[in-house]
Order: structure tokens, then C-alpha cells, then sequence
């Protein structure tokens, strides 16, 4: 019997979860995960080394590289073969970031000024939804609608328990 895979730390959900080729009905989609994606945005875009993001997401190094070979290869199909790119499901957890680096403009060092946080997108970077919408989950296309100061992460679906995203 295999063990249990771990659940995976993730700090970032993209607000759009569907990639199509414009002018192109692509019947195929690759499906990322959104631990996948969390790879790839602390590595490719973050610069962190692989040691250093796993650590963040809480999982091995090696366990890293083999996610992150994974994303790569999918997205490289999904653009040379004009594949639609669908991010949902996986095992993860999500976080808030904790700690220094946050850029609030707060306290001692060079921050961008008290008030201006995230570039002037809001505290999170700018994707919040508003408040109303709904919640959705990933795993099974599940709706609920949306409850005011609650994140949707930090709701479960109704019918599967994994955490919701926001639509």
C-alpha cells in the first residue's frame, strides 16, 4: 500500500482558471493542479531556488522538481499542440503569507509607503471579487454563494469537502 500523499502549501490562487487558444476550439485540455501552478509561480516567477520553495510549500525538493516537470511538460503540450490549459484540484492547503517581505509599508526599511502595500491593488494583490459573487469548488463544479469577510478558501464544499475558489 503507497502512502498518503501530503497535503500541499499553497499561497497563491489565480483568479482565472481556464486558458483557451484564441480562434481555436480545442477538444483536449491539460489540466494543471493548482500546486502545479504554485510551482511554477515560486520558481519561475518568484526566482526562488527549488530547496527554498519546497520548504515554503512544505514538501521535499524532490518532490518539487518532479511537480514542477510536470507543469512545465503540460503547458509546453497545451501551447504547441493549441491545447485549452484548465487549472483546478490537487492536494493543497491554502495560506496566508506570514512574516517579513510583505511589502505593507510598514515599519523600518524600503517599503512602498504606508498605504500603498501591494502597488495600490488592495492587501491581496487585487483579486478580490467584491461582496457578493459565488464560492466554487474545483474538484466538483459545486456553487455556493459567497459570505461577506469569509474567504472562499477557507470554506469547504458542501459536497466534497475540498476548498472552495472564487468564481
Amino acid at each position: 500500500m503507497s502512502r498518503p500523499r501530503l497535503t500541499r502549501r499553497i499561497f497563491f490562487q489565480p483568479g482565472i482558471t481556464r486558458f483557451i487558444p484564441k480562434g481555436h476550439k480545442s477538444i483536449h485540455e491539460e489540466i494543471l493542479t493548482y500546486d502545479e501552478i504554485e510551482t511554477i509561480r515560486l520558481k519561475d516567477l518568484e526566482n526562488l531556488e527549488q530547496n527554498k520553495a519546497a520548504k515554503q510549500m512544505k514538501i521535499s525538493q524532490p518532490t518539487f522538481s518532479r511537480l514542477l516537470d510536470s507543469a512545465r511538460k503540460k503547458i509546453a503540450n497545451a501551447i504547441i499542440n493549441g491545447q485549452t490549459i484548465k487549472i483546478q484540484g490537487g492536494n493543497f492547503k491554502m495560506v496566508q503569507p506570514t512574516g517579513r517581505g510583505l511589502g505593507l509599508g510598514r515599519g523600518v526599511g524600503a517599503g512602498r509607503g504606508a498605504g500603498r502595500g501591494t502597488g495600490g491593488r488592495g492587501r491581496m494583490g487585487g483579486f478580490a471579487a467584491g461582496p457578493g459573487g459565488e464560492c466554487i469548488c474545483p474538484k466538483c463544479g459545486a456553487r455556493v454563494k459567497h459570505q461577506v469577510g469569509v474567504p472562499c478558501y477557507q470554506q469547504k464544499c458542501p459536497n466534497c469537502g475540498s476548498p472552495m475558489t472564487r468564481g
